[in-house]
């Protein structure tokens, strides 16, 4: 047997990765604009200058990244993107 036979191709669902990606796109905004709000509101009430205004954002937006990276995983177990042919 070769290893192309004993292989089983995959195929892409495409229903289901638009519908992770929309998803993704819409969580993502509302995730990012809380980050760049949160920072902001954040700064003014602990009284930081402008700097620390950008690194509570960073701070937050990377926390942002790492929900986004945790949903776009979970939604790929419900919504698989492949499948056996």
């Amino acid at each position: 047997m070769t290893d192309q036979t004993t292989r089983q191709r995959r195929e892409i669902i495409w229903p289901s990765v638009i519908t992770v990606i929309s998803a993704a796109i819409l969580i993502g905004a509302e995730v990012f604009g809380a980050a760049f709000a949160g920072g902001w509101a954040l700064a003014i009430l602990f009284g930081l200058d402008t700097i620390g205004a950008h690194v509570l954002q960073v701070i937050l937006f990377l926390i942002g990244v790492a929900i986004m990276v945790a949903f776009v995983r979970g939604a790929r177990r419900v919504e698989p993107f492949t499948r056996r042919v």
